[in-house]
């Protein structure tokens, strides 16, 4: 049998030494780029996190600019226009239809001419600043304050609305900034809860629970709801039963809990049940004291407007002060992250109680600028005298903004998610600065857009935080807070 030759015509010796000679060459010097100028690791990062410790603090990415947060959010869309974004063109052109835009139809129906706001606008601060008078005291702040006009949304529904700036998602069911945040860093208290919300004292935000719940990571990280009105519930010892009798009784569950465990060793949802329950029982110590305002000075008190009164609007600010100060004594006891809720959904004898101004802007809103304000700019105030506004940063935030126009047959603003404001405060960010614009009349956002999830890179970003590489794998995927998206928005740190 003849067996065919191997054809070597299409590779000379002469070209295969040099061939090969380079590719050596190619190695070496890859070799030497590399050792010269590593490229960084853009891989995932995921916490190596304890299950019988999961609130144990973690160290960030890089270098934090802020320990902790405050969050504090506006349920029912805040009107841009009628506390922070000044508009001299939709004073100019009140009563005219808006350019562009005839017989234009938003979420509730057909909208009516450009309406200038109830509120007049004055420059404020050494910054010039320009504030409505709906907000006066912490318009007075604005030199400490970091604004960001150019924000935009992906929905004009509240409750997805507001899922989306507390998740990045506008559908139920994702983990809320806090829930990622405590995840990823743990607590420097391991005697109270890493992530509290601090609802209204009127009721939740219209998406509930959701705005802080742990979604698909694991439940120690979700938020721990109460406020100065409703402190945890159970927490307090029964009647009849010693301190004595209670200590006893913890240390001999304890060894309980801890023969059990080693019974089933590698049993991480038991090991976290356990650590669950020992939190719990830490809290009833802890709790107690914190929610506790009554050491609190008078001057602190008057500072946070905590003391009503006597009339209806002097009660709910008074209430939400006093949950203002809350979120100031859990800052100071080392909690990570804290969301402190203003405004509420009810639908019972007293209606919508939030900044849904539709139908009654003018009424509404002169109920709930002064409930929020004076507590608010208390806040920022006392946290910046106690040192503490140095690491912490406040954010400021709603779930979209409103229209220029009012709608037809109404004295309100309809939804807009296409430009709305935010603001920012200490530990990270300029202070006395507007970042990004909206058109003249403050309807679409043009200048330096900011996406939701460019404001939750920024968040994380000054915690210390990657917000591409801080993720938990989910059904097949790799979850972000950032979803795909989101940039970190430099021109705001300071």
């Amino acid at each position: 049998m003849n067996v065919p030759r191997l054809d070597t015509s299409f590779l000379p010796r002469r070209r295969f030494l040099v061939d090969t000679g380079m590719g050596l060459g190619a190695i070496a010097l890859r070799s030497l780029l590399g050792q010269q100028d590593p490229r960084p690791d853009t891989g995932p990062i995921q916490p190596d996190i304890d299950p019988g410790h999961p609130y144990a603090p973690r160290p960030p990415h890089t270098v934090p600019r802020a320990k902790n947060v405050v969050v504090i959010f506006c349920s029912g869309a805040v009107s841009q226009l009628d506390t922070f974004d000044y508009k001299p063109e939709l004073i100019r052109r009140h009563g005219q239809p808006l350019p562009g835009h005839d017989k234009l139809v938003t979420f509730q129906g057909e909208q009516g001419a450009l309406t200038k706001s109830p509120w007049a606008f004055r420059q404020r601060g050494q910054c010039g600043k320009w504030t409505s008078d709906l907000m006066p005291h912490v318009g007075a702040l604005v030199d400490k304050l970091c604004f960001v006009h150019s924000m935009q949304g992906t929905t004009n529904t509240h409750g997805p609305g507001e899922n989306f700036m507390s998740t990045g998602y506008a559908l139920d069911g994702f983990p809320s900034m806090g829930a990622w945040v405590t995840y990823a860093l743990g607590s420097e208290n391991q005697n109270l809860p890493a992530y509290v919300a601090i609802p209204d004292p009127r009721g939740k935000p219209q998406s509930s629970a959701n705005s802080w719940a742990p979604g698909f990571l694991p439940a120690a990280f979700q938020g721990t709801d109460f406020n100065t009105s409703n402190p945890i519930r159970n927490l307090a010892r029964p009647a009849g039963i010693t301190p004595t009798t209670e200590r006893k009784t913890r240390e001999f569950l304890q060894r309980l809990n801890l023969r059990h465990a080693d019974r089933f060793a590698g049993d991480t949802e038991l090991a976290a049940r356990i650590a669950s329950h020992e939190l719990a029982a830490r809290m009833q110590l802890a709790v107690p004291e914190v929610v506790d305002l009554s050491n609190e000075p008078a001057h602190i008190l008057k500072l946070y407007g905590a003391v009503s009164d006597g009339t209806k609007t002097g009660e709910i600010r008074a209430a939400y002060a006093r949950n203002c100060i809350l979120a100031r004594r859990l800052c100071e006891q080392g909690v990570r992250f804290v969301q402190l809720f203003n405004g509420s959904y009810q639908t019972g004898g007293e209606g919508v109680s939030n900044w849904d101004g539709h139908k009654d802007l003018y009424n509404q809103y002169s109920v709930h600028g002064p409930v929020l304000d004076q507590p608010t700019a208390g806040l920022l105030v006392d946290l910046e005298q106690r040192g503490l506004l140095a690491e912490t940063l406040v954010v400021w935030c709603t779930e979209f903004g409103r229209m220029p126009t009012f709608q037809k047959g109404a004295q309100g603003r309809d939804h807009n998610p296409n430009g709305f404001t935010c603001w920012l405060a200490g530990a990270g960010v300029k202070h006395g600065y507007s970042h990004g614009s909206t058109d003249e009349f403050g309807h679409e956002a043009l200048e330096d857009v900011v996406t939701v999830h460019d404001f939750h890179a920024t968040i994380l970003h000054l915690l210390g935080l990657d917000h591409l590489r801080l993720t938990y794998y989910h059904n097949g995927l790799e979850r972000r807070l950032t979803d795909v998206a989101g940039r970190v928005v430099t021109d705001v740190l300071s």
